[in-house]
């Protein structure tokens, strides 16, 4: 690699990880002033006036260089940075997101982790989501196995989140069938997560792709599972859901599915099955068409998509504002960090995490203690 490409190379790897995705702030400055000067900017804060958003979002992040370090890592997984500069860039699918920038979490990626040969481009470009719940009953593992089999049998990209449950199947059911799967990670592109799929993990990237925006050594974070999911949507020509609960991960997928204009297709299961209530509704609902196999499927491709969203029940944290449940996100299970390892966790300035814990602590949420701050009850 010549010196320009290697400056151009570190400065990707920089931007890639001085900014919680998505950040349309920071795409837009490189967008206008390239890779290079956008992160010679950002790490000097000599950002033109009118930036202050990207100052923000940067804010926590920007002394920290792990370029050259995180280009390593990928390349020793056997993993690429791939930006919106190179060939296999799926720029026609993620065009989407540029619209929902808006969004809370919306938004297209700065740039993509990816490990596995072929080219993503060439995946997205026929690829269907298959999505449902972690805690999956033995049905639907079942229907989510031979529908990926099938698609792969007609040459369709299988596309899902490498979680347990129906994802884990799906991604079975495309590799048995000596076909093409992608996961989507919500971790660096260096981690196996869950644990448990992590010889499923190296299977897809040694015969699929594994995908991540996040940079390598980056934990799952709940909010980062959120993100993931538009991906997943805007990535596949179509999106179904196997199983789902009544408040389930996926059916936020299903619903950046609505919202991108991908069709939305459900199976249907036993109508005593908890695990199939939020299929059941979506269907009820006209909010997406019952599929039952592959051929049921690709005839979904044809069809239109729809309008409204799919919309999950709230949860404890789900209506925070957006500072606080990214920064609520931030603090371990149990244990505790200090306020400059949240606002580097988190992606956000100190003055904001700042604000954000005194909120939260006033909710209850969460409290301190000698300098560290842990979610209310633990210790």
């Amino acid at each position: 690699m010549s010196a320009p490409d290697r400056r151009e190379r570190l400065a990707w790897a920089y931007l890639a990880a001085v900014a919680e995705p998505p950040c349309p702030p920071l795409i837009s400055l490189v967008g206008r002033y390239g890779a290079v000067e956008t992160a010679r900017m950002i790490r000097t804060r000599t950002l033109p006036a009118g930036n202050a958003a990207a100052v923000t979002a940067t804010q926590a992040r920007y002394e920290t260089d792990s370029a050259a370090t995180d280009l390593e890592t990928a390349h020793r997984r056997g993993a690429r940075l791939v930006t919106p500069d190179d060939e296999e860039w799926p720029g026609w699918a993620l065009l989407g997101l540029d619209q929902a920038s808006t969004s809370v979490r919306g938004g297209a990626p700065l740039a993509l982790w990816v490990r596995g040969p072929g080219s993503l481009a060439e995946a997205a470009s026929s690829a269907v989501g298959l999505v449902g719940s972690r805690a999956a009953t033995a049905y639907g593992e079942h229907v989510s196995t031979r529908m990926a089999s099938g698609l792969a049998d007609r040459g369709v990209t299988v596309l899902s989140g490498g979680a347990f449950g129906i994802d884990g199947a799906a991604h079975r059911g495309a590799l048995a069938a000596g076909g093409l799967t992608v996961a989507i990670l919500a971790c660096g592109i260096d981690r196996d997560y869950p644990s448990g799929h992590a010889r499923l993990l190296r299977e897809i990237g040694e015969a699929g792709l594994v995908v991540s925006e996040y940079p390598p050594g980056t934990t799952a974070a709940k909010h980062r599972f959120l993100t993931r999911n538009r991906l997943v949507a805007a990535l596949s020509a179509a999106v179904v859901v196997v199983e789902a609960g009544r408040r389930s991960g996926a059916t936020n997928t299903a619903a950046w599915a609505r919202k991108l204009g991908r069709p939305l297709g459900a199976v249907p299961g036993p109508i005593t099955s908890a695990m199939s209530v939020g299929c059941h509704q979506m269907i009820a609902d006209g909010q997406a068409t019952l599929v039952m196999d592959a051929d049921s499927i690709l005839a979904l491709i044809q069809a239109t998509g729809h309008d409204n969203f799919v919309r999950s029940a709230p949860s404890a944290t789900d209506d925070l504002p957006t500072d606080e449940f990214e920064v609520i996100e931030a603090l371990p299970a149990s244990g505790g960090l200090t306020v400059d390892e949240i606002a580097f966790s988190a992606g956000r300035p100190v003055t904001v995490v700042l604000a954000a814990l005194a909120r939260l602590e006033v909710k209850g949420l969460v409290d301190s203690d000698s300098g560290l701050w842990r979610l209310a009850g633990e210790r």
